[in-house]
């Protein structure tokens, strides 16, 4: 008889490519892994992955049995939900990937307050501005800025509009007077932010038909985005920043826009799943929570 818990491991471990990595996300020791793989080669009579002492793939009889796999892992995933939810209570673990600087300073009170909501519902967040990957990944909804042009995932927006602004707070801008023209931008030295080795130093402007492209030099970068929000607070500089990261500091005073006559790019936010199999309850109450403060947010947005 297959057992539940040798399914779960084999899809974990042709997912992330790797026995150690599985039992880590499960909590296991590698050996076990390796137990379970074992099992389920027996009793399908098949070898599932090819292995060696540098490497991890499936066999072809692996990649073939795979989806049949997932597929059976889904079907009792949705019997479960069917048989332990009420229409008024959602049960389960929800595994969200979010924006560092947008989880935890917008969206943060959001997931409470749905977890308030719902309390026989787990949510387990990951504040992270690498790019999650939904089919790798523990993971079963992503928040991600950017146009979203791949048709392997299911995409929703959430905010379709959300342009960057140039900010700085009024301590630096009395310090060092506020900039009056791109060029101007340009002199100072700002923060930039970087992702997977690529500095963002070259900031788009875009008024009316014209559309600038300035390239800038930093003093201070970061990988993270809350950091550079931080700093730019605290005085240390111009930044480039998503209107729903900083749109509260700049209500509250803590944050100025410069040159308010131009906007930025647009970074639209969307929230993104494996499949649709996974737009569960639980998810679809999540996204319009989301989509709610966010658009009320948006609305305020300088046009």
């Amino acid at each position: 008889m297959l057992r539940l818990e040798d399914l779960t491991l084999f899809v974990r471990a042709a997912a992330l490519g790797s026995f150690s990595d599985a039992a880590r996300e499960a909590g296991l020791p590698p050996a076990q892994v390796s137990s379970a793989i074992k099992r389920l080669e027996t009793h399908l009579n098949i070898r599932l992955f090819a292995r060696s002492t540098r490497s991890l793939r499936l066999t072809p009889e692996g990649e073939t049995w795979l989806p049949f796999a997932t597929q059976m892992l889904d079907t009792l995933q949705a019997g479960l939900q069917k048989i332990q939810a009420t229409e008024d209570e959602l049960r389960g673990t929800l595994q969200i990937a979010v924006p560092s600087d947008l989880g935890r300073n917008l969206l943060l009170p959001v997931f409470q307050d749905f977890r308030r909501r719902h309390p026989a519902l787990r949510l387990r967040i990951l504040f992270s501005d690498n790019l999650t990957d939904v089919f790798k990944d523990p993971v079963d909804v992503a928040f991600r800025y950017g146009i979203i042009d791949d048709a392997s995932f299911i995409s929703l927006p959430v905010v379709s509009e959300n342009r960057r602004v140039l900010v700085a707070s009024p301590q630096w801008i009395a310090e060092h007077g506020e900039p009056r023209t791109p060029e101007e931008v340009q002199q100072q030295n700002v923060l930039t932010y970087a992702l997977r080795g690529r500095l963002y130093d070259r900031w788009t402007l875009i008024r009316g038909d014209e559309r600038r492209e300035i390239q800038v030099t930093s003093h201070i970068m970061s990988d993270d985005a809350e950091v550079i929000r931080r700093l730019a607070i605290a005085g240390e500089g111009i930044a480039n920043k998503s209107w729903l990261d900083v749109s509260e500091d700049i209500e509250q005073g803590r944050l100025k826009i410069i040159l308010p006559e131009y906007q930025g790019d647009n970074s639209p936010l969307n929230m993104i799943c494996p499949h649709r199999k996974q737009l569960s309850a639980a998810v679809r109450l999540l996204y319009d929570a989301v989509r709610e403060k966010c658009a009320a947010i948006s609305e305020r947005m300088p046009r």
